[in-house]
This record gives structure tokens, sequence and C-alpha cells, in this order.
């Protein structure tokens, strides 16, 4: 029993001279002899508990016994405290106790549980549940929490049913692995963890629930990094009798007010539209961050005559010659903002690292612009470049040339490299639209044509003549959603014309056979008539890492996997008892 009823969290105490019950962890003890402080804390933040001897002998006494990350329950009186706090909302109040019980015991921790804390991040996902006391991952977790909730205030104002649909569906491997179940009451067969609810959402259209919403969990069996995990959460959406620009609409409403609901930051409606090629062509990559400019130049026409090589070759042969500008990098703003030679050959290793032959610079300092292939041209010539560049006195150009395939992905990175160098990226939530996308992309291993989103995006009326003959002219009804750098929702108009469907499945290299056993009940749903509709999938962990300024979705995850798809806390995955294999007729053949 424990005889204690808490009134009050750690960090919503109010009301001196009330007497209040907290319960929380120990996070340290102070004994100063005759006086012991003891910081709670809980959830919502910390308080300072007052144990005194001359006030109650027995909470003095049982103060004296509690050791860090004990968990206590403890009833007193608010006070003011002698010595303020001000880095804890509570620090001007502490509570004199009067009762004090120990609830349970707690053994040395394996590392000491604080926000700065220099542990490794393989240790603390060991014990992740101590990780979790952390307030920075406490706090992220709430935020993903009101996150939830400002979307689903959004989406069922504007008229939104939420829907679940089935996690055990049948196998379509496009795109990423998928996890596979199997089945005992079906020898031999497998169900599939969903990589998105993409199939059924299009059949509730087809059903008439013209506007749905679910919060799904997915999967996929594919390589991690920082924003990546085999399993996430979706807000997944989609709307009938709608085009793009009433999905875009809709969507941007929801960034908006997720936006002020979280950060209490209004967003500038409606957000930048950008085509995918205008993206490349600016930024070098179709997640671009606007919060910092450094856009890309195309200077081809100026140096298709060069009398370097490099960049005259390039051009020649149907590639191109960019460049990015860094303003005030040459030495002049401040020696903080500065790419030194030193600093220009490291990124030169780095652009050669990610496919670039090699990078070309000019660093203009006060003096005159020093250029690394100035002895290849005249003077007049790096005058046309520095011009064509818009590069100024104080500013450092970088220049790459070859296939734009190459070029375009090279500068972006080299322009976020720089711009992280520079510490020139600014605070702020900058949303914006990356519309007409691809819909097709050349697999270099197998040479044949994928879709860049998926086989049911609706080609663009104006391209669709080129899907037989040049793919690659071909263009989607897409759109992503870009914040901050950061990839937050896919999505697009789907096919509803079931012929038009087959056309694009053909397209694909499947066969009449391939598509009525992977599709066929879909090609067959759209045969009893679609609404025109459309939809989206927002990646709700993404959304909160970057709302919780966070460099990776572990951060915001409760009990995330590690870089190899393991959980080291539980041992997942794990081997199992033959007796469950032998229900399910497998047999495990390790090399």
């Amino acid at each position: 029993m424990l005889g204690l009823k808490r009134t009050h969290y750690c960090g919503e105490t109010n009301g001196i001279g009330n007497e209040l019950v907290v319960g929380g962890f120990v996070k340290r003890i102070r004994d100063k002899g005759g006086i012991i402080f003891i910081d709670l804390r809980d959830r919502t933040g910390v308080i300072q508990l007052v144990a005194d001897e001359t006030t109650s002998k027995d909470a003095f006494d049982a103060a004296k016994t509690v050791r860090s990350e004990y968990v206590l329950m403890a009833k007193g009186v608010l006070r003011e405290r002698e010595s303020v706090n001000k880095d804890i909302k509570t620090g001007g109040v502490e509570i004199l106790v009067s009762e004090l019980r120990i609830l349970s015991k707690a053994q040395t921790p394996p590392f000491e549980i604080t926000d700065d804390t220099k542990v490794g991040e393989e240790l603390r996902l060991r014990y992740r549940y101590l990780d979790l006391r952390r307030k920075q991952l406490q706090d992220n977790l709430i935020i993903r929490h009101k996150t939830v909730l400002a979307a689903r205030e959004y989406f069922y104002k504007n008229g939104f049913i939420e829907i679940e649909t089935p996690t055990f569906i049948k196998s379509t491997p496009e795109g990423a692995r998928d996890y596979l179940v199997p089945s005992r009451l079906h020898a031999g067969k497998f169900y599939a963890l969903p990589q998105s609810p993409q199939i059924y959402k299009q059949l509730l259209m087809i059903s008439g629930f013209d506007r749905y919403i679910q919060f799904a969990r997915c999967y996929r069996d594919e390589d991690l990094r920082a924003d990546r995990q085999p399993e996430f959460t979706q807000i997944d959406l989609e709307m009938s009798f709608v085009d793009v620009s009433d999905i875009l609409e809709m969507l941007e409403g929801f960034a908006a007010h997720v936006t002020r609901e979280i950060k209490g930051i209004e967003v500038e409606l409606p957000l930048l539209r950008l085509t995918f090629d205008e993206a490349m062509a600016l930024y070098g990559t179709d997640k671009p961050d606007t919060r910092y400019d450094m856009k890309i130049v195309d200077i081809s026409e100026t140096v298709k005559d060069s009398g370097f090589g490099a960049f005259a070759d390039a051009v020649k042969s149907g590639g191109s010659v960019r460049g990015i500008v860094a303003k005030g990098a040459g030495g002049v703003v401040s020696a903080a903002q500065t790419l030194t030679r030193k600093e220009l050959d490291k990124l030169t290793e780095f652009a050669r690292g990610i496919g670039a032959q090699g990078l070309a610079y000019i660093r203009f300092n006060e003096e005159a612009p020093v250029c690394s292939f100035s002895k290849f041209i005249s003077d007049g010539e790096l005058t046309e470049i520095i011009n064509a560049l818009n590069c100024e006195k104080g500013d450092v150009a970088l220049i790459a040339a070859g296939k734009n395939k190459t070029v375009l992905p090279v500068l972006g990175a080299l322009r976020k490299n720089v711009a992280e160098k520079l510490g020139i990226i600014s605070d702020g939530f900058n949303y914006v639209w990356i519309t007409d996308m691809p819909f097709f992309e050349q697999n270099e291993e197998t040479g044949r044509w994928d879709a860049m989103h998926h086989p049911f995006t609706c080609p663009t009326d104006e391209t669709l003549q080129y899907v037989e003959t040049a793919p690659e002219k071909v263009y989607a009804k897409a759109y992503d959603l870009v914040l901050n750098g950061v990839e937050l929702l896919s999505g697009s108009i789907r096919i509803t014309d079931y012929e038009l469907q087959e056309r694009m499945f053909e397209a694909l290299g499947l066969t009449r056979e391939e598509i009525a056993a992977k599709f066929g009940f879909l090609v067959e749903a759209y045969r009893y008539a679609s609404p025109p509709h459309g939809g989206a999938g927002i990646g709700l962990d993404r959304l909160v890492m970057v709302l919780c300024g966070a460099e990776s979705l572990r951060d915001v995850t409760a009990f995330p996997k590690a870089k190899d798809a393991s959980e080291l806390m539980s041992e997942c995955p794990a081997r199992v008892d033959k007796k469950q294999l032998d229900e399910l007729l497998l047999k495990i053949d390790l090399p």
C-alpha cells in the first residue's frame, strides 16, 4: 500500500503554504548534516525536497537511506526557496517534507542519467528504460504525443474518418523488402507486414469513404540510417474528388496547424513550390534546405569554349559546368566563416568521395581572386566566370563539371557541407513542395525502369504519350513535402482507369500473369468505378524529429532499433523454439 496519494506533479506545484504529495525518481541527494536536500523528478520536471530532522525525524531518517533513482512519495508543505535555481521552472520553491516513503530501491545505474550524458548510444539503448528517464527524451516523446493530438484535431475537423487497415497483407515486392510472416493455417504461405496501407486506402476510396486518415504502423526491411527505422508510424490519408492543388492546400493547412500548435510559429501560406527539375537545378537535391541561399548556378554557356579542358569537354559531351558561391567565405567577414586553402582541399576530397572527378574553386579575397585553374584561362575569361556566378570580393566559388546526374548531387551535398561548416543555417521551419516528379527511374543493375514512387501514381496528361517510347520523359502527378531538408511526406494522384493501370504495370515490365497475381483484386475493383482520388503518407517520426531539433529518429522513438535493425534491450530478433518452427513447417538451414 502506498499510504499516500499523489496530488501534484513535480513540475506543476503551486500555492505557497499548501500541503501536497508528489512522487518520482531521485535525481540527486545532498546531505548537509541536519538537513537533506533531494531533487525529485517526474515527466513534468524537478522539485527540491527538504528533510529537516527538526521538522520530521522519521522523514529525515528515511531520507538518509535514499540513493539515486529510488522511487519516492513525499508529503509536505510548499514554501519559497532561499536560493533560487533559475535552471528549472520550480526553482523558486521547495517542499518541506513531513512524510517520506521509499516505494522502490534502485541499484547503481550503468550510466548517470543526465541530459548531457557522454555514454555511448549502444549502452543507452541496452538500458533504454533508464535512458527514457532523461528529460530530453521525455520531452521529445511528449512533443510526439502533442503532434499526434494536433494531427487528429486537424483532420477530424476537416471531415476525415479514421479507419484501420490490415497489418497482415499480401506481399507485393515493390520498392523495399517486405517483412514476411509465415502462416500456420496455410502451410507454405506468408503474410507481409505493410510498407504502407497504399492499396487498402485506394480501395476505401472505391468504397465511398471520401476522406480517410490512419496513424499506420509500417515496416520496411532496408538498411538503416539516422532518418530511417525498420518500423515507423505514417499519418496516412486519402481524399476523393480532388486534384493536386486540393491535396496540397489541405496538407499546407496541416503543416501550418502543427507548427503553430507545437512550436508557436506561424507558417506563411501558400508554401514555396518547386518542380523536381527546378529543385535539382537550384539545390542539387529533391530535398532542399531553403533556410540558407547558396543556389547552384549553371555557367555552361560561359565556359563552353573555355581553355580549361575539363569545362569545355563536360559541355561538349552533354554535361554541364555549375557552381555555388559561399558569400563572405573568403575571409573578409570573419575568421570563423572562412574557407581556408586546407578546408578547400578537404572539400575537394569530399566531392571526389561522392562521385566528382574533381572540384575547381575561386577564392576571392581582399586583394585578387585566387583560382585553382587560372593557368588554363585568361584573365578576361576568369572575370566572365566570376560575373556569371555573381561572385564578389570576399566570396568563395566551388565549381563542378561533368554529367548532370553527378554534378547536381555533388553540388547539393557540398552546399549542405559548406553551410554547416560556416554556421549559416538559420533557425526556423522552411517548408517547400517538390512537384512534378519523374514517374520512372532506371535501375542501374537491371537496366529496367522502376516506378520512382509506386505504380499506382497517375502520370501527367502531357507526358502520358511517352510511356512506351521514352520513359525518362514521363512525369507524375506526385509531390513531396520537405521541411529543413528532410522529406516529410510523399503523395500523388492515383490511377483510377483500370486500362491505364494495366498499361503502367506493363511499362514496368510486369506480365499480365504477374499483374493478375499481385494486383488483380485492385484492377478488378476499379472496373466497378472509382472517384478521382489522391493522398499522401506523412512520416510522423521524421516530422517530430525536425520539430524537436533531434538528430536521429531514435531520439523521438520510445524503443528504437539499432543500426543493424536489432533491439539491444530485449535482444530482438531472437531464435525461436523448434516446436514453433515445426508448427509452421519451417526449417532453418544456416550456411
